[in-house]
């Protein structure tokens, strides 16, 4: 079979149309750009050693004459996207300072799937590590006043529930529609509240949310789940876009108003 021969003309617009798609992913979060751009909040790269790795982060700092806590934010599986970035802006426009670290830092991909493999294939004693040099920069930083706490969403969500049993520091973990833990074990060194944020259309999430619940009380943990009707899974980032449904806008705003409160709460 010959291969297909095309016109100038339509050779030209095939061009155009696989450079679009190349270049769709970076688009898809404009919006999220424009919210760093336009921040009058000073944001930096870090670099952090974790064994023989160096990873980067990003970090907000908020505008304030005091010192204040640290929220460290475990990226979706997405990895350290624009509007991972644009969150941790929201958390210092509420007095926090927000650092998240690249988990896949010296790797890059094409596409969201590249970066979705890549997150799935990482040992979990290596996030472990990282997450925890990520936690002892945050303790460090100057302008902070010795508060840890930390936050995930979906993959990260379910990073965060477990790296609150992890590390002995954190005064609280928020976890957005992240798989919550299965074993007594895995809860039994939380030394925290956990806040859990999930969406009413993700069951796959939610059917983890009850057995947690019984694995925190009879461990004397402090565990509460709120569950937003009508939100879809991802809603504080989907309810962000300028396209967004009403359901997803609306937990994304009940979420935030909550969220505000139990970080003013953070000693």
């Amino acid at each position: 079979m010959k291969p297909a021969r095309f016109s100038p003309a339509t050779a030209f617009l095939v061009a155009i149309v696989l450079a679009w798609l190349e270049i769709a992913p970076a688009q898809a979060q404009e919006w999220a750009k424009a919210r760093l751009n336009n921040s009058p909040r000073h944001a930096e790269w870090v670099e952090m050693k974790s064994g023989d790795r160096t990873i980067k982060a990003f970090v907000v700092y908020p505008e304030r004459k005091d010192k204040g806590p640290v929220v460290l934010v475990i990226h979706e599986i997405f990895g350290l996207t624009d509007w991972v970035r644009g969150l941790c802006d929201q958390l210092a426009e509420n007095g926090v300072i927000a650092i998240t670290p690249d988990l896949l830092s010296g790797q890059t991909f094409a596409d969201a799937d590249g970066a979705r493999k890549a997150i799935s294939a990482l040992p979990e004693s290596q996030i472990k590590a990282e997450l925890d040099a990520t936690s002892d920069y945050a303790l460090k930083i100057p302008a902070g006043n010795g508060t840890l706490a930390v936050c995930g969403f979906c993959w990260g969500g379910g990073w965060a529930f477990q790296y609150a049993n992890m590390n002995s520091k954190l005064k609280a973990a928020y976890s957005f529609y992240g798989t919550a833990p299965d074993e007594q074990a895995k809860v039994a060194n939380i030394p925290c509240p956990v806040y859990g944020f999930y969406a009413g259309n993700d069951e796959r999430v939610n059917v983890t949310i009850p057995i947690a619940q019984d694995l925190m009380k009879r461990a004397g943990k402090k565990y509460e789940p709120v569950v937003y009707g009508g939100a879809g899974h991802g809603f504080m980032r989907e309810g962000e876009k300028p396209d967004a449904n009403e359901e997803n806008r609306h937990a994304r705003d009940e979420a935030w108003a909550r969220w505000k409160t139990l970080l003013k709460q953070l000693p």
